[in-house]
C-alpha cells in the first residue's frame, strides 16, 4: 500500500505484483477539497476492494522522506531568518513533535484502524522517486525518459530519470527554492487564485491575454539555460519565508498589488497568465529535450504537479520533441501514493507484465469505489426517487437523444476515477455543438467563473478527424487544436473583442469545448477503457454525426467530485442538471419529489 498525506491531496493506493488494484483521494470520502489529512477512509476502501487485512500487506510505503523534508524546512528557516520567524514560531512545534516523524504517525493511525493486527513494515520513498515511479512503471513503454516537475518534495523540484524494464535511474536534479511549480504558483497567487488549487484556472485564463510580461519574467524572475535548468531571482518572491508567495517587489514589477480573490478580472491578469504560461512551456520543452537527449529515448513519461499543465504537455507533443508521451493521470501529490506503492513493489521484484500489450496498467484510472446495482436500487427506493431501469442499448440511445435535444446529464457509472479529472464515470455531459452550453454549465450548473473551459470526450477512433492529435489522450492531459475542417472563420466578428468577450465568438462547430485560442483539452475514449461511455459517444455520433460530448466533473465549484449515489443525486437536485443516470437507472428531474434544503447550501462549500 502507498500513502500520501500531510500536505495536500492525501490518498491511498494498493498495488499487487506491480499492478494498481485500487486508489482514491481522501477528499472524495471526507468531502473536504484537497484534504491533507491521513487518508483513513481511502485506506479502508483499498483494503476492502482487495479483500485484504492490513496484516496481509507486504509493506506500506510513504510517498516522501519526512526526516529529509524536515532538514530542508529547517535549513530554509535558518537561511531566511529573521523574515520567516512568525511562520517558524507557529510551525516549528509541529515539526519537532510529529511531522519529522511522520512514519511513526502513519504507524499510529494504521494501528487505530486495525487494532490487534500486526503492522507491515512502514517505509519511505523520496517524493520525486514516487512521482517517477508513478510516471514510468504503469506506462506502456519498455523504456522511456522520465521528467518530474512540481513545487517541491524534500529538496527536489525538477528531476530527470531513465526508466528501463523494472528500473529507474536518476540523472539530474534541481533543488528548492528554484522551482518551476513555485513560479507558476506565485502567479496563481498574484492573480487572486488559491495556491495548490487554482493553477488550472491560471492555465485556463492564459488564452484570453497576450504574453506581454514574458520578456520581463525571463529578464527579472527566471534565468533559463539551454538545457532547461534554471534559477529564480529570489528577491522577487516570499514563498521561501513560508507566509505568502510574493510581496512588494513583485507588485512593483507587475503594475500594482495582487488581485483581490473573487474580484474583477482585468487585462493585466489575462496577460500575466499568458506570460507565465508561455515561459512555463518554454522551460518544459527544454527539459523534455534534455531528458530525451540524456537517455537516447524517443518516449517521454511525466509526473509532478506541473505535468497537469495539459497545454504544456500538448506543446511538447506538437513540437515533435518526442514520438510518444504518457502522463500519470494522478500526476500531483495524490499520485505519489500510487508511485510509492509501485516503487516498493518493483523494488521487491514485481514484473511489468502489461508492457507489450499496447495499454498502460492504470485500468483507465478507474481505480476508485464502485456501486453495485443492488446498492443503487436500495438508495433510490429508500429515498423514494422515481427512476426507469433500462438495458444498455436502450439506455445509451435514450441518453444520446436527450443530449442531442440540449439536456444536461449527470453520468454515474462503475468505479470512480483516480486523479483530478472525470473521465466518464463521475461526469456531467452535454452537447458540445451548442454555443450557449459553456455559459450554461459554468454559471447555472457548476456555479463557477465564466472563463473556465470544458473538455471534449471524443471516440478514440474519430479523434484525428476532430483534433490535431498524434496519439491517444485517455486521461484528458493533452491540449490540441481543433481540426481545421471543424473550425469556423472568425473574421470581423473578433475585431476589437478582448478579454472575456472573446467567449461570444464561435470558433468551431463544437464551440462548447473550443477555447478562445482554438484549442481543446481532449479525452479520447476507447471501448477497452470505458465500454459504456464509448457506447454512449457512439450512439450520440450515430444520431448527430458528432462523436464528441462535453465532459466535466460531477460536482459544483469548491466541492470534490461525487463518490456515492447519494452525492450524485444531491448534486443533480441542487443544479440545472436535467437527467441523472445511476448505473442502469435513468432519473428525470421533472419526476422527482420536491427538493428542500434549509439555508443556502453553497455557503457551506468553500470557494476553490
Amino acid at each position: 500500500m502507498g500513502i500520501s498525506a500531510y500536505y495536500h491531496d492525501s490518498a491511498a493506493a494498493l498495488v499487487a505484483d506491480g499492478v494498481p488494484l485500487a486508489a482514491a483521494q481522501e477528499e472524495r470520502f471526507s468531502r473536504r477539497r484537497h484534504d491533507p489529512g491521513f487518508p483513513a477512509q481511502a485506506v479502508t476502501y483499498c483494503l476492502r476492494e482487495a479483500g485484504l487485512r492490513l496484516d496481509e500487506l507486504a509493506a506500506v510505503a510513504f510517498y516522501e522522506d519526512p526526516a529529509l523534508k524536515f532538514r530542508r524546512v529547517l535549513a530554509t528557516w535558518l537561511a531566511t531568518a529573521p523574515h520567516g520567524f512568525p511562520v517558524f514560531r507557529r510551525a516549528f512545534p509541529q515539526w519537532t513533535s510529529w511531522k519529522r516523524r511522520a512514519l511513526d504517525e502513519v504507524r499510529a493511525r494504521l494501528r487505530e484502524q486495525a487494532p490487534g493486527q500486526a503492522l507491515p513494515p512502514v517505509l519511505a520513498h523520496r517524493h520525486h522517486a514516487s512521482h517517477a515511479a508513478s510516471a514510468f512503471f504503469p506506462s506502456p513503454y519498455p523504456s522511456a525518459a522520465v521528467l518530474c516537475v512540481d513545487g517541491v518534495g524534500e529538496w527536489a523540484t525538477t528531476t530527470l530519470w531513465h526508466g528501463r524494464g523494472t528500473g529507474l535511474r536518476p540523472l539530474a536534479e534541481l533543488r528548492f527554492p528554484h522551482s518551476l511549480g513555485m513560479l507558476y504558483s506565485a502567479f496563481t497567487y498574484f492573480c487572486g487564485f488559491k495556491v495548490d488549487s487554482g493553477e488550472y484556472k491560471l492555465m485556463g485564463l492564459a488564452p484570453y491575454g497576450t504574453p506581454r510580461y514574458a520578456p520581463l519574467i525571463r529578464e527579472r524572475l527566471i534565468d533559463v539555460k539551454p538545457d532547461g535548468s534554471f534559477r529564480l531571482d529570489l528577491r522577487h518572491f516570499t514563498f521561501q519565508y513560508g507566509r505568502t508567495m510574493v510581496g512588494r517587489a513583485f507588485e512593483e514589477l507587475f503594475d500594482g498589488p495582487r488581485r483581490t480573490p473573487e474580484g474583477p478580472l482585468t487585462e493585466r491578469e489575462f496577460d500575466l497568465a499568458a506570460s507565465v504560461q508561455q515561459v512555463t512551456e518554454e522551460v518544459m520543452l527544454r527539459l523534455a529535450r534534455t531528458a530525451l537527449e540524456r537517455t537516447g529515448e524517443r518516449r517521454l513519461c511525466l509526473a509532478g504537479g506541473v505535468a497537469l499543465n495539459c497545454v504544456a504537455n500538448g506543446r511538447i507533443l506538437a513540437d515533435g520533441v518526442c514520438d510518444e508521451m504518457w502522463v500519470q493521470p494522478a500526476a500531483g501529490d495524490a499520485g505519489g501514493a500510487l508511485g510509492a506503492a509501485l516503487a516498493e513493489s518493483h523494488r521487491r521484484g514485481a514484473p511489468r507484465a502489461h508492457v507489450g500489450r499496447g495499454a498502460d496498467a492504470m485500468a483507465g484510472a478507474l481505480l476508485g469505489p464502485g456501486y453495485r446495482d443492488r446498492e443503487i436500487e436500495e438508495f433510490l427506493t429508500g429515498r423514494g426517487c422515481p427512476a426507469v431501469r433500462l438495458g444498455e442499448r436502450e439506455l445509451v440511445e435514450r441518453v444520446a437523444a436527450e443530449l442531442a435535444a440540449g439536456k444536461v446529464v449527470g453520468w454515474f457509472q462503475g468505479r470512480m476515477e483516480f486523479g483530478p479529472r472525470a473521465l466518464g464515470s463521475r461526469s456531467i455531459l452535454a452537447d458540445p455543438r451548442s454555443p450557449a452550453m459553456q455559459s450554461t454549465l459554468n454559471l447555472r450548473t457548476k456555479f463557477r467563473e465564466s472563463f473556465r473551459p470544458f473538455a471534449p470526450a471524443v471516440l478514440a477512433e474519430d479523434a484525428k478527424d476532430w483534433f490535431d492529435l498524434t496519439q491517444e489522450s485517455p486521461y484528458m492531459l493533452l491540449t490540441a487544436q481543433v481540426a481545421a475542417a471543424r473550425r469556423l472563420a472568425v473574421g470581423a466578428a473578433a475585431d476589437g473583442v478582448t478579454g472575456l468577450e472573446l467567449l461570444r465568438v464561435p470558433r468551431s462547430t463544437i464551440p462548447a469545448v473550443t477555447h478562445v485560442d482554438g484549442s481543446a483539452r481532449v479525452q479520447t475514449v476507447s471501448a477497452g477503457r470505458n465500454a459504456r461511455f464509448h457506447a454512449l459517444l457512439t450512439a450520440f455520433r450515430d444520431r448527430t454525426g458528432c462523436p464528441v460530448l462535453v465532459n466535466t466533473s460531477f460536482n459544483v465549484r469548491g466541492e470534490p467530485i461525487v463518490r456515492t449515489p447519494q452525492e450524485a443525486y444531491t448534486c443533480f437536485m441542487r443544479t440545472r442538471i436535467d437527467l441523472l443516470v445511476l448505473g442502469d437507472r435513468l432519473l428525470d428531474k421533472r419526476d422527482q419529489p420536491e427538493w428542500r434544503e434549509g439555508g443556502d447550501w453553497r455557503a457551506g462549500i468553500p470557494m476553490d
